[in-house]
């Protein structure tokens, strides 16, 4: 469980710079340089997750059960699943009007992830990870609209066209991971 809470805490911690530190970080992105601080930020991501990863697989080997999750959460979970992907894929489809309205999808789709995910699992181990991760991400929205608030951040209005295709890639995204991908890369058959 070390390893894992080592590696939630260098991630989240690297990843709340702009939450808790936003002046330190801009302070040492200028004295450092673009590229250099790209790097370093990447190495210590790539780092951290690692280490979550083999953290989880250890810990996941002696789970501790806290709760065990009543059967329909793991339809629930699906279903929060994708809507997750649909907020994840409204991050990267221009114009769309998810983005419009919501304006930090990616962040609602770690939050929704997240929130999936502890209502389906009842290990220490699981809940240390998403509660995590839901915390982080809650933290991260509130700052980030409180800052869009006060720079004047607009965002484009979205299209119906660009907003389908966002919904069609999110659920299309969410069924080959479910069916595919879930399996061999996190070892859980999600149905």
């Amino acid at each position: 469980m070390t390893i894992l809470i080592l590696g939630l805490i260098l991630f989240l911690g690297l990843h709340s710079i702009r939450i808790f530190a936003e002046d330190w970080r801009n302070r040492v992105r200028a004295r450092m340089g673009q590229l250099p601080w790209r790097a370093l930020y990447s190495v210590v991501s790539i780092t951290s997750l690692l280490l979550i990863i083999w953290g989880y697989s250890l810990a996941r080997q002696a789970p501790i059960v806290i709760w065990t999750p009543p059967p329909f959460t793991r339809h629930l979970a699906a279903l929060l699943a994708v809507i997750a992907f649909v907020f994840i894929a409204a991050a990267y489809v221009p114009r769309n009007g998810i983005k419009a309205r919501l304006h930090h999808p990616m962040t609602l789709g770690i939050k929704t992830w997240a929130l999936a995910h502890l209502i389906a699992n009842g290990t220490l181990h699981d809940i240390l990870l998403f509660a995590s991760f839901l915390v982080w991400a809650i933290l991260l929205f509130r700052v980030s609209r409180k800052r869009d608030a006060a720079l004047g951040t607009s965002y484009p209005p979205g299209s119906s066209g660009a907003t389908a295709l966002t919904i069609v890639t999110g659920i299309a995204g969410a069924i080959i991971f479910a069916l595919w991908l879930h399996l061999p890369l996190i070892g859980v058959r999600p149905f």
